[in-house]
């Protein structure tokens, strides 16, 4: 391959000229670290006599030259050192300095540039531009040499320019390109890199593999797999020990490994950071400054949220005395504006400040979850992942008889016949016409260890749907079942007062069900466990300036603080997630069994999912090649939108970059990075048949839609959507406390009595409710550093690759169509799902959003 050269225009001895770089460094937490260097520059360090500061960096060029003594190496220039407590300079968020590289003539193209930092502080390197001929987009924090022990770090070039002319010693210098495209270009294949950059991009990633060995701490940059054997605690004892996750007993995705000590009870255990520490993440996945204030804000706002509510109810019982009590949680304007003496509207604005705004589901006339807007969360809410289409009836379970006994539905003929508009059962099946929500199977294994605990009580639910002729689904029957077959029921449409309150408890069983399968397998498991090792993955095997690798690069930022987040706050024991659901100390134990039995990576596509589900079936004749049996699904009409939109981009990319199989086949660290993914980061499911192949461009066409899917739009419309559909604990409960009475029940008589108060002492006490909506209030926020679908910040690197820059602009042309048909259609009052008197419009999937809870806007990664 030829490679670019640097010559004098007419042919005339080697000269060296200076190159000027500009170096570019954020300021974050920087300012105290300059002015400490830069006082001990001026009065002398007297710490130690060889204190040397500076940060010192060297070119490497593309090319090679002989070495006397290490054979063939890549040509560097002389070192430059900047050195800014010479001239500190403080502005607000950067600051920029100046230094010059050393070269000679021959050097040829500049694709790399090392750097070693002799500060005492880490500081973070934004860019740094040499000449306007070569771009270096940093964005990394560099570690000092002291501190770390590490090796220079090295960065390529993210971008060349055109050519460019400088004057020398009376002499003009012209960078000459043999190969103009190919420089321009900027992420090179394996086989395609330029040899003076072979060997810095194989250290580069050795260096981010580590060697699975010791203590991580937060300046490292190592990216490593371990299992979760990190979210008991046993030392604080036997109520908080939980098992390990991954393994054969509990199969599970890999997280990052931080190889902190074992505890003290358990040696297989590793022992958890205190409340003030931070999990390891490696440094550059730590979040940016405007995503931490936000966050701190909202932990603020949430504890002094929930301390109040906690110190009202010390000396009272903590449950739910009525509606009131929960109303009173929920701000109102109106109570602002009806006192007229300034003191206390002061002291009743702090009052509502500390109160939670309404959710879209919250209403002072619903106290229970209307038929309409129950049908409607299935396919428009928080949850829409689970309604799958009926294609027998009694539904049968698949459960094994041997372990579980027979599992015959309780469900009859003559519980839904009257609700299916004349239809026969068999009719109603064959016109598509009825759908379910199964909770059975996934719950029924849990359901003892369940009902054993204090205050959690469940069953195995199944919800009957029929589709309407104006597209809305309809619950006409609800199946209640317990571990002991014989005791399952079915409710029905109420028909008088006493089954109305039995129907509302049956739908409120129904939603906590609901609610843990969202958040434990679709939220938790699909989204944020699974594409953790994709993470890991992309880090270890494919280079920064891989093709993937830049690709993938925006769609898998914070996720890995997030989940380390997770596991020292959430899904720990005695955490939120714990804390909040159905299967308390046994939620990860569900995800889990979720994982083992039901998890696909080749059916997490859209499209696949739709027809697994049986929501959708293949029809080449329709926009995207799918015919939906609920036409106005608006996850999923939505969505497909979306689907479309990455697929076409992630077409055009990969094509471009692997116009044959050949490519694919032949590129080791692609191969590597896919292998990986399946045989460390899903390790005990790496011998499933189901993995795709990665042979040839579809196949990866296929793989990286569905991780940019899932990162992106899916997660988006499980997350943000959870405070304003689920804030309200009676429409919503995330665990429920007491189980259906019936008739032979001592509880029969206070249910008939008060029923009313029977379904509120049902539902999560005060407390517990109030620490649960400042969660989901905090989570269901966007950061104001956001990244939305369609934004990309590293556009200017494909500045000269026309095909790929110009892909790029269509597809966040495309996004802002999406969110205008997504308007157009949250207006059609033919789509009753998403449009008519006391219907939220479907906003989960529109691009765009505003910092905050929105209930809307699709960031490119899981950043919460």
């Amino acid at each position: 391959m030829v490679t670019s050269s640097l010559a004098l225009t007419a042919e005339k001895p080697a000269v060296t000229f200076e190159l000027i770089a500009i170096i570019t460094v954020k300021n974050i937490h920087q300012k105290v670290n300059i002015n400490v260097d830069t006082m001990l520059h001026w009065f002398g360090d007297r710490r130690h006599d060889d204190y040397k500061g500076g940060v010192l960096l060297q070119l490497v060029s593309t090319q090679t030259a002989p070495s006397k003594y290490l054979g063939v190496k890549p040509k560097l220039s002389q070192e430059a050192v900047l050195d800014w407590t010479k001239n500190p300079k403080m502005g607000d968020e950067k600051n920029s300095y100046q230094v010059k590289f050393v070269v000679d003539s021959t050097f040829g193209m500049p694709g790399a540039i090392t750097v070693s930092n002799r500060y005492d502080d880490e500081f973070y390197l934004d860019s740094i531009n040499i000449e306007g001929l070569v771009h270096f987009a940093c964005n990394s924090w560099v570690q000092p040499d002291q501190k770390s022990n590490a090796p220079k770090r090295i960065f390529f070039s993210t971008r060349v320019l055109v050519t460019v002319t400088c004057n020398t010693r009376n002499q003009y210098i012209v960078f000459k390109f043999d190969h103009f495209d190919y420089y321009i270009l900027q992420a090179y294949l394996p086989n395609e890199t330029p040899a003076g950059l072979k060997e810095l991009r194989e250290i580069e990633l050795i260096q981010l593999r580590g060697d699975g060995t010791g203590l991580r701490v937060q300046s490292d940059r190592i990216y490593d797999y371990d299992s979760y054997n990190d979210i008991g605690n046993p030392d604080k004892g036997i109520e908080y020990m939980r098992p390990t996750l991954g393994g054969n007993v509990h199969p599970h995705p890999r997280r990052c490994r931080t190889g902190r000590p074992p505890t003290k009870t358990d040696e297989n255990m590793e022992s958890p950071v205190s409340e003030f520490e931070t999990i390891y993440v490696p440094r550059d996945e730590e979040f940016e400054q405007p995503k931490q204030e936000a966050l701190n804000v909202g932990k603020l706002k949430g504890t002094v949220r929930n301390i109040t509510h906690a110190l009202s109810t010390i000396t009272a019982d903590r449950n739910v005395k009525g509606y009131s009590d929960i109303n009173g949680l929920y701000t109102d304007s109106s109570s602002l504006q009806s006192k007229t003496r300034p003191g206390t509207q002061i002291l009743n604005k702090v009052h509502e400040f500390l109160k939670f705004d309404p959710p879209k589901l919250k209403s002072r006339e619903i106290y229970c979850l209307p038929d309409d807007q129950f049908g409607r969360q299935t396919i428009a809410g928080i949850n829409p992942l689970s309604i799958e289409r009926l294609e027998v009836f009694p539904p049968v379970s698949k459960l094994d008889t041997s372990i579980y006994g027979p599992q015959e539905s309780a469900l009859k003929e003559e519980h839904i016949i009257g609700q299916l508009n004349g239809m026969s059962i068999q009719q109603a099946l064959e016109e598509n016409k009825l759908f379910i929500l199964d909770y059975h199977d996934i719950f029924l294994p849990f359901l003892n260890k369940i009902n054993a605990l204090d205050d959690r009580k469940a069953y195995g639910t199944r919800t009957i749907f029929f589709l309407t002729s104006l597209g809305t689904l309809k619950p006409i029957a609800i199946e209640l079942s317990l571990s002991d077959s014989a005791s399952k029921q079915v409710l029905t449409p109420p028909i008088d007062a006493t089954t109305s309150w039995l129907w509302q408890l049956g739908k409120a069983h129904v939603c906590s069900n609901d609610a843990s399968v969202h958040q434990l397998v679709h939220h938790w498991l699909r989204t944020h466990a699974c594409i953790e090792p994709t993470t890991i993955a992309t880090h270890r095997q494919l280079s920064v300036m891989h093709p993937i690798c830049k690709l993938l690069k925006p769609h898998l930022r914070y996720t890995l603080k997030v989940n380390a987040m997770a596991r020292k706050d959430l899904i720990n024991a005695g955490g939120t997630v714990e804390s909040n659901f159905t299967a308390a100390k046994y939620c990860m134990e569900f995800s889990c069994a979720a994982y083992r039995d039901w998890w696909r990576f080749d059916l997490e596509g859209l499209p696949a999912d739709l027809i697994r589900r049986g929501i959708a079936v293949p029809d080449t004749s329709q926009v995207h090649g799918l015919k939906l049996l609920i036409q106005d699904y608006p996850y999923a009409t939505d969505g497909l939108l979306i689907w479309s939109a990455i697929e076409t981009l992630v077409q055009t990319y990969v094509n471009y970059y692997y116009p044959n199989a050949s490519l694919v086949t032949s590129d080791t660290e692609l191969q590597s990075w896919y292998n990986e993914f399946i045989n460390l980061g899903h390790a005990d499911l790496r011998n499933a048949s189901w993995w795709p192949k990665l042979s040839t461009p579809v196949d990866l066409i296929s793989i990286l839609t569905t991780i940019i899917w899932l990162t992106s739009a899916q997660h988006a419309a499980l997350n943000f959507g959870q405070y304003p559909y689920g804030g309200y604990v009676p429409t919503r409960p995330p665990h429920m406390r007491r189980l259906i009475p019936k008739s032979n029940d001592p509880e029969y008589a206070s249910f008939i009595r008060d029923p009313q108060q029977y379904f509120i002492y049902s539902l999560p006490s005060l407390f517990e409710a109030t620490k649960y909506m400042a969660v989901i209030d905090i989570i269901s926020a966007h950061s104001p550093d956001e990244e939305y679908i369609g934004e990309r910040k590293d556009l200017s690197n494909w500045s000269a690759d026309t095909e790929i820059s110009e892909a790029f602009y269509r597809f966040a042309v495309e996004m802002r169509r999406i969110e205008k048909e997504i308007a157009r259609r949250n207006g059609d009052l033919s789509l009753r799902n998403r449009c008519g008197a006391g219907v939220s419009p479907y906003e989960l999937l529109m691009p765009s959003s505003e910092p905050g809870v929105t209930c809307r806007g699709v960031p490119n990664s899981i950043t919460v």
